[in-house]
């Protein structure tokens, strides 16, 4: 069963990218303590965006930890040519993979790539990408998800770009309920709820998360907020 298939009327995902790497075991912990069931795991190339950001080794250290606590690996793929590393991160511990629109050629060949690698898919889009493309785009290959980018795609700690709820509006409208909606980027205690209610029902907090101190109660804050 995929892990789409169980979620809660609503998800809140702590993204790992803004983990403290020292203490990334005992935070991921702390989280499943707390009722985290669906984890971010942000990947970049240096080309498609600028930073080198965790690849499959780093998962594959922590993927066994997440599953056996009931979690599951939600990979965020901001890399040219994704295809290429569906084996690795699924080897590694990943349950799903999202890839860019803008990064692929043919969306339906590259989303038939991950599922023969046994991955659920996603596709994310940029804020200056037009989402009724994506939207018809997306429907055509059948993917699981879509992910709406409420920053540019890159570094955490940006702010939310307020435009984003329109767009989470808008998708929501074009996309069948069997398609879930996600958005990623300055995600917080003040702007979650509103996020929610424009229609995402998966939702990515990395410094809302990891940069309040105590993850797990910062977690718990935004889920009450949510709720």
């Amino acid at each position: 069963m995929a892990w789409w298939d169980r979620l809660r009327e609503a998800e809140v995902e702590p993204s790992l990218y803004a983990a403290d790497f020292a203490k990334l075991g005992e935070q991921i912990e702390e989280l499943l303590a707390a009722g985290a069931r669906v984890f971010h795991y942000d990947v970049g190339d240096g080309h498609f965006v600028e930073p080198i950001i965790i690849g499959p080794i780093v998962l594959r250290s922590i993927g066994g930890l997440i599953h056996d606590g009931g979690g599951r690996v939600d990979v965020h793929l901001m890399v040219e040519s994704p295809e290429g590393h569906f084996r690795a991160f699924r080897e590694a511990g990943a349950d799903s993979v999202t890839f860019h629109y803008e990064a692929v050629e043919d969306l339906g060949a590259v989303t038939a790539s991950a599922r023969e690698h046994g991955l659920g898919v996603g596709v994310a889009l940029k804020p200056g990408t037009a989402v009724e493309e994506v939207a018809e785009a997306a429907i055509a290959a059948g993917v699981d998800l879509v992910l709406c980018m409420s920053i540019e795609p890159g570094y955490s700690g940006q702010r939310f770009m307020p435009e984003a709820f329109a767009r989470l509006r808008r998708l929501r409208e074009l996309l069948p309920e069997s398609i879930q909606l996600q958005v990623d980027g300055g995600v917080n205690r003040d702007n979650i709820r509103e996020a929610r209610e424009a229609g995402a029902n998966l939702l990515v907090a990395a410094t809302a998360v990891f940069g309040q101190g105590e993850p797990a109660v910062a977690y718990g804050g935004l889920v009450d907020a949510v709720e």
